[in-house]
This record gives C-alpha cells, structure tokens and sequence, in this order.
C-alpha cells in the first residue's frame, strides 16, 4: 500500500510497518523538516478519522541515510510488547550491506566495544571497559547471488560483496562502523569510508534493512516482512 510518500506493508489496529526512504529520519527534532514520525502520525489521523493526536511509539531505528523496514506500535500495550522482544532478542533484523573488499572469512561473528562522540555523531571501536563503551555483536555470510536491492552501477564497481547481517544488538551506526573496522567499508558510506567521495557513483549508502521478523504482540503470530528486490 502506497499512501502519499508511504509504503506501508501491513497496519491493524496495534501496529503499522513500513518502508522508510532513505533521506527521511526516523524521528527528527528539527521543526519543518518531515520525518517518519510525523508523517504516520498525519496518515493515521485521516484515515482513524479520530480528532485527537494519535498514539504512535517508535520501537527501532534506522539512519537517516539507509532505507528499510521499520514497525511502529500504535498502543501502549503494543509499545511493551515490541519493547520486550527487541531486549530480549526476539526481533529478527537482517540487512543487506555492498562493501568494499571481501571479509576474511564468507560468515562469522562480528564482535567490538562502541563508543559514540555526540559532537561527531561518529561511532566507533574502543578498547573493553572503556567510559561509555557498549557491546556490539552482529552475524554476517556473503550473498552468492546478489538481489537486486542497490543500483546496478554499484554491483559493476570493481572488488565488492553483497553482505547478508543479522543484528543482535542495536548500536549507533554499529553495522557500517563494524564492516568499516575489519576493512570493508560500505559503499557510499560518507562517514566510514574514506574512499567514498573518489567516485562520483556513491551518492547514497549501500545498506538496506530488507528484512524483519517478530511476534505480533496481540495474537503472537510470527510475522514476516522483506522488502522487494
């Protein structure tokens, strides 16, 4: 369902799961400028018909520069239940990542300490136990056959991989500083790749959240969502 500037995959009652653009914040406090938020907020409005502000809970994320699925709950009860899976692990985010290089190994287990500068909005690695620090864990495999989620002239660069990663923590900017960390920068990452401004084909970041699994939190069924390739 296409609702304006909306892709909206699925909506009841308790939630509402979309796909965000990239260019678009998924919350934003900068007045005048439309974010997810804002613009799901103004859409249930219109089509509730209900006169009031309606409720509507942010429960994950994504950069502004990097386009995905995301799931919003529209009540407090949904807002707990989502809450409770993602800390707990239950949510399943998958993402697809076109970088630079190739991992040491075609799947494995990406592990670090972050730490993020407020002044930069910059993430990156730091020793263990250092002030602020945050564990970061996530699971990557090469993609055999890559899908058709970023443009044609990125896949033609030359020494690229398409990366399959699993999330089981949620950290700022964690998978592009990770990749950045063990030598396979994001391709069109500006703020991880050095390498990036050297071609004019990187305009946008090649990450995508393509994928999101979790119970629904009123009747418990497992729901799946993936973006088109």
């Amino acid at each position: 369902m296409i609702t304006n500037t909306l892709e909206i995959l699925y909506e009841d009652p308790h939630i509402l799961v979309c796909v965000k653009p990239c260019g678009i914040a998924t919350q934003s406090r900068t007045v005048g400028r439309p974010d997810m938020v804002s613009l799901l907020k103004n859409h249930i409005h219109k089509t509730s018909g209900s006169k009031g502000a309606p409720y509507l809970a942010v429960i994950h994320r994504l950069d502004q520069p990097v386009t995905g699925i995301l799931v919003f709950a529209k009540t407090p009860f949904a807002a707990r239940e989502l809450n409770r899976q993602l800390t707990g692990q239950g949510f399943g985010k998958y993402y697809r990542a076109l970088v630079e290089g190739r991992p040491q190994t075609p799947e494995g287990i990406l592990e670090h300490d972050l730490v993020k500068d407020p002044r930069t909005n910059r993430s990156c690695v730091c020793r263990p136990g250092a002030r602020g620090a945050k564990h970061a864990r996530l699971r990557y495999q090469t993609v055999p056959v890559p899908q058709r989620y970023f443009s044609g002239e990125y896949a033609a660069l030359p020494n690229v991989t398409e990366l399959e990663v699993r999330l089981d923590t949620g950290r700022h900017h964690q998978i592009r500083v990770q990749l950045a960390h063990i030598g396979c920068p994001i391709i069109g990452d500006t703020k991880y790749n050095p390498n990036c401004t050297a071609s004019p084909l990187w305009r946008n970041i090649c990450l995508c959240a393509f994928r999101l699994d979790f119970y629904h939190p009123r009747t418990h069924k497992l729901l799946h969502f993936r973006l088109r390739d």
